[in-house]
């Protein structure tokens, strides 16, 4: 809703759903487009119309935003139907996008229809007389995210501005409608895409100018912004602020105490076995960049007091737990994120070396159903802990650590206990005598060799491949009526172990398998994280979110969709004319980039920026296209909006489950990846809508699958990696209700039960047999580190 920039509120609400894809974006795009407009964003379902009547005179025009799901569909309408009926009273000026213009259309009696093929993320010329909506217009290339269309009546009430020829495919298709005597206009392409060019900004700039005619010719005002609206409707979009209370005041933050040592020869591998990385009962965590062009590698020294948090979605407690004493913290009206923010708060330091990424801090992983619970959206399992037992929040704070600059052979060992000298010079002093020892030169294969005589091979529980089938096109269905334009179906596999165990139940199985694993698929968002009950092995290659250190906070997503192998022949040029050339990949990529943009706007407001869209960027092993998009509060307003430093962290929550697959750097521990097989997104898009829809395709809890792994640091940065390419397992024997030393007899009972996922992006486009195979190839990569090598097919 708009008020006239001459007045003192200024106000442009958009109503728009919880389950609209860029309701920030369309936003953001009504703020660049109308000067001084303040946007509200409103929720279809917030008010019945008649709660709003009394509230619509003080907004000048509403702007109905897109989809996901169909205009005959009453929960994905909401009130916005009953917007085309008002009684002359109380006209408006009304702008539709997408659904909205297909729910202005068949309410005066157009025709509702599926197109042959449908157009998710993909470019259209858009035809137009040049006048009304597309006034001094001239070329239009939009984007259209659409599997519904209308076939509008003849001579009826709604008139057609523009159309777009699919030729074959559909035919001529409506794309801009007005209303021949109401205040109602439309367009069914996407105007706030990344990759509409002239039907954007100039469009929403026509549709003012004829909202502030039609008011001026109708004698239509509107009466001053009061305190009973301010209650009623809320703050205005963009309202950045920090997710948990104001701090009060505290105590200085402490310092870290750094020493630098070089020592080139030094491996990671060698620096985990002297802090524990062997000893199974006890925590560990590594965040690992095993291959180039990967950069920092970060080891906990943990210690018995590390304490140690997790969470459950469904208590309403975090547990606390230090060596062998646990004790639960009530939440009362707190969230976990506001929790864990406040937690953070009181732990900040300072005078870190700055080239490094991390000081110290929160290290471990989130998982899926952390991200899904945010968005409230039920789960899967009434009792979510007994059918999950990892918890959905699994961290340690780390208060020694060593980071390796892998480029430049530097070693950083550094704490942020107070006094700690004389640990900081011991630690440095056993580093300096083994930098050039193999500690860890025993291979595991070697080991494994030793006892193969006595084990069984393992048993590998594929998903079953019919039902993974009918699954993917139970997804194309949803597709295909408009309910979302991706969807990224998983499954899980599960391996069983039953090794002979080693004489010592305290020697660790898992960090040697990961040590294989980091050899066999080394990758540069590597990890072993070792927080019982779950272990995690990962191989991704996938960052999710990173944000810097502030002030001036910057978060940098780098979704990367579409690969070309590097061989005899194949130039940048042929590389670029594939990549380019290819529907799926393009559609997909920018499927992405625009969810980005919209999580990004809802946090951060307007300064949200594609830097490059779709470019060719050549890797060790392969050519990809690569988008970057960056966001960060504007320098004069970040002080006051962010004064702690979390907008990093409030980026994170409001992002997850990860619905793309962001790249971000700011004082990076890893460098982007050649990996060659990579999914489109974990989620899809719209994200709610698409989560809701494979909560019903997908038959277990992802769990530890999906969600994501790294830190925060004490200095105010975080870098979180997707738990893809990874495999873990539940192992609750040495948590401090369990036996730290299990009987011989019980530990032999007992076998390694590993769990790997793998999945796809659905599109309308994909191929239900392809995408199987394209499962099976990301599993080999986890499944060799077990001796698995499953048959081609």
């Amino acid at each position: 809703m708009i008020r006239s920039p001459t007045s003192q509120s200024n106000i442009t609400p958009s109503f728009v759903e919880g389950l609209r894809i860029h309701p920030t974006s369309l936003a953001a795009l009504c703020r660049l487009s109308i000067p001084y407009c303040t946007v509200y964003i409103i929720k279809n379902d917030d008010f019945s119309v008649s709660e709003l009547l009394p509230h619509l005179d003080i907004f000048s025009a509403i702007i109905v935003g897109p989809g996901p799901g169909s205009p005959e569909n009453p929960h994905d309408i909401g009130i916005v139907k009953d917007l085309w009926k008002l009684q002359d009273k109380h006209l408006i000026p009304i702008f539709g996008v997408c659904l909205g213009l297909q729910s202005l259309a068949i309410g005066f009696g157009a025709k509702l229809d599926r197109l042959h093929i449908v157009k998710h993320g993909q470019v259209s010329r858009i035809c137009h007389a040049g006048i009304d909506l597309f006034e001094d217009v001239g070329t239009v290339e939009a984007v259209r995210y659409h599997s519904l269309h209308v076939e509008l009546a003849i001579e009826g009430e709604i008139e057609m501005l523009a159309w777009a020829d699919d030729g074959v495919e559909n035919g001529r298709i409506v794309m801009a409608v007005k209303h021949r005597t109401r205040p109602f206009w439309a367009v069914q392409y996407h105007p706030e895409s990344v990759c509409t060019k002239g039907g954007g900004s100039e469009v929403i700039r026509n549709f003012w100018r004829l909202a502030q005619n039609w008011a001026r010719k109708n004698g239509r005002s509107t009466r001053p912004w009061d305190v009973a609206a301010k209650r009623t409707i809320g703050l205005p979009w963009p309202h950045v602020h920090p997710h948990s209370p104001p701090p009060s005041p505290s105590r200085s933050s402490p310092s870290v105490i750094t020493t630098v040592l070089s020592l080139p020869d030094l491996t990671v591998t060698t620096i985990c076995e002297l802090f524990g990385a062997s000893d199974e009962p006890s925590l560990f965590v590594l965040l690992d960049s095993a291959s180039q062009p990967g950069r920092f590698s970060i080891v906990g020294s943990l210690v018995p007091s590390s304490l140690h948090i997790t969470y459950f979605v469904q208590d309403a407690f975090v547990r606390l737990t230090k060596g062998n004493s646990s004790v639960h913290e009530v939440l009362r009206s707190r969230d976990i994120w506001s929790w864990l923010a406040t937690f953070m708060r009181g732990r900040k330091a300072r005078g870190g070396q700055p080239e490094i990424p991390f000081w110290g801090g929160l290290v471990g992983q989130l998982n899926y159903e952390l991200g899904i619970h945010s968005l409230h959206i039920p789960l899967k399992q009434p009792n979510h802990r007994k059918d999950n037992p990892h918890p959905d929040v699994n961290l340690v704070f780390v208060e020694r650590s060593v980071v390796l600059d892998n480029v430049t052979g530097k070693v950083y060992v550094q704490s942020l206990i107070p006094d700690d000298d004389d640990w900081i010079a011991d630690t440095a002093t056993k580093l300096i005598k083994t930098s050039h020892k193999d500690l860890g030169g025993e291979s595991y294969n070697n080991s494994v060799k030793k006892r193969r005589t006595s084990d069984s091979s393992p048993i590998v529980t594929l998903p079953d491949k019919a039902c993974y089938i009918s699954r993917i096109n139970q997804a194309k269905d949803h597709l295909f009526a408009g309910d979302s334009y991706e969807l990224c179906l998983t499954a899980l596999t599960h391996v069983t172990l039953h090794d002979a165990p080693p004489s010592c139940p305290s020697i660790s199985s898992s960090w040697e398998r990961y040590k294989a694993l980091r050899r066999n698929n080394p990758a540069p968002y590597s990890a072993y994280i070792r927080l019982h009950p779950t272990t995690l092995l990962s191989s991704s290659p996938e960052r999710f979110l990173s944000f810097s250190r502030p002030p001036g906070t910057i978060c940098q997503l780098r979704p990367i969709k579409g690969t070309v192998r590097k061989a005899l022949g194949i130039t940048r040029a042929i590389a670029e004319q594939a990549l380019a050339s290819s529907t799926k990949e393009v559609a997909e990529n920018l499927m992405i980039v625009d969810l980005i943009r919209h999580d990004l706007h809802g946090v951060i407001g307007e300064d949200v920026q594609v830097k490059q869209f779709c470019g060719v960027e050549e890797y060790e092993t392969v050519w990809q296209l690569v988008s970057v998009i960056e966001g960060k509060l504007s320098p004069d307003t970040s002080a006051d909006l962010d004064p702690d430093g979390e907008l990093g962290w409030e980026v994170l929550r409001r992002s997850l489950p990860p619905g793309n697959r962001p790249f971000v750097h700011s004082y990076p521990r890893h460098e982007l990846t050649d990996f060659p097989e990579q999914t489109g997104s974990m989620t899809g898009a719209p994200k709610k809508r698409s989560v809701e829809i494979l909560q019903t395709l997908e038959d277990n809890d992802r769990s530890v699958y999906s969600g994501v792994f790294g830190y925060w640091c004490v200095g105010g940065g975080g870098d979180w990696s997707v738990t893809i390419r990874s495999c873990f397992k539940f192992d609750d024997r040495y948590e401090i209700n369990s036996d730290v030393w299990p009987a011989k007899d019980q530990y032999r009972e007992r076998p390694d039960e590993w769990v790997i996922g793998a999945g796809g992006a659905i599109t309308a486009l994909s191929d239900a047999e392809a995408e199987w195979e394209e499962m099976i190839v990301k599993l080999q990569s986890v499944l060799r580190t077990f001796g698995i090598s499953l048959p081609e097919h």
